[in-house]
């Protein structure tokens, strides 16, 4: 009873016996125990929960907010907005050909009656724009060579009337001699002479002769329409030049009429002659136009 209560015999007393006898072995010295390490400083700020202590939907949370979105990733999302944008417009349009594809026949031919309708008003209105366009166009014309002939016929008007300046080919005609010598009716008879050979415009010395012109006085006191010249007495006459000096040197004509008082008469032809003289434009009292 004893023995079988003993802790310290083995279990298996064969065993024991089986193990050759030998000196005891020396026990090693225990190792000192080492110093527990220190906890790390954690980066945690007081009041976070750290990660191992966060829910599930904190930590999806500050896994998409703040967004870290990348130059690949934007224009991943571009190329599906645009491909989203597409696939919205043709659903739509399929949407309106389902729409006809689903309407009844009466439906469809009044569809096409209405759009023929509709193209052939536009048809018409281009015709009536087209032609309000030529029309228009014509009247400019007509209205812009109305213009011209009007300003053409306006400086012909000037010139005869002797409100305008003129140039052009002619001749220029002397008369040189004494003060008795020369006559107002010489001066007249050689107005006359220039204009029946072509004289378009004709000046003497500061004086514009224009159709209602006069001469009048004798001597040193000759006057054209009022201001008096003197001599040598200068025509300025623009016309044909061999037209107007020949009607000047025929026989019995100016030329001699004037030799034979002791004058002298002298004509130049010139590419170019001036007529600057100017008189003023009259308005009539009582004449008014009859065209309407």
């Amino acid at each position: 009873m004893s023995d079988a209560t003993n802790p310290e015999t083995p279990e298996n007393p064969d065993d024991d016996r089986s193990k050759p006898a030998g000196p005891a072995e020396p026990s090693a010295p225990a190792a000192p125990e080492a110093p527990a390490p220190e906890a790390p400083a954690s980066d945690v700020p007081v009041g976070t929960d750290t990660p191992e202590q966060q829910t599930g939907r904190q930590r999806l949370a500050a896994g998409l907010w703040p967004p870290r979105v990348s130059r690949a990733q934007l224009i991943v999302a571009l190329l599906l907005f645009v491909l989203g944008l597409g696939l919205a417009i043709q659903v739509r349009s399929t949407s309106d050909n389902s729409a006809l594809r689903g309407a009844r026949q009466e439906d469809l031919v009044r569809i096409l009656d209405e759009l023929d309708d509709r193209t052939q008003r536009l048809e018409d209105e281009k015709a009536r724009l087209e032609t309000q366009r030529s029309e228009l166009e014509s009247s400019s014309d007509q209205a812009e060579e109305a213009r011209k002939q009007t300003q053409e016929k306006e400086q012909q008007l000037g010139i005869l009337a002797g409100t305008v300046a003129a140039e052009g080919p002619g001749i220029t005609l002397t008369i040189r001699g004494a003060a008795a010598a020369v006559e107002s009716d010489m001066l007249l008879d050689a107005i006359q002479e220039l204009r029946a050979a072509g004289a378009e415009a004709i000046q003497v010395n500061d004086v514009r002769v224009v159709a209602d012109s006069y001469f009048s006085g004798s001597g040193a006191d000759i006057e054209i329409d009022g201001t008096k010249v003197t001599a040598p007495y200068v025509f300025k006459v623009i016309g044909k030049p061999e037209d107007l000096e020949p009607a000047l040197n025929i026989p019995g004509g100016v030329v001699q009429t004037l030799e034979k008082e002791q004058a002298t008469a002298t004509v130049a032809r010139s590419q170019k002659i001036v007529v600057d003289a100017l008189r003023p434009a009259k308005r009539p009292d009582y004449a008014q136009s009859s065209s309407q």
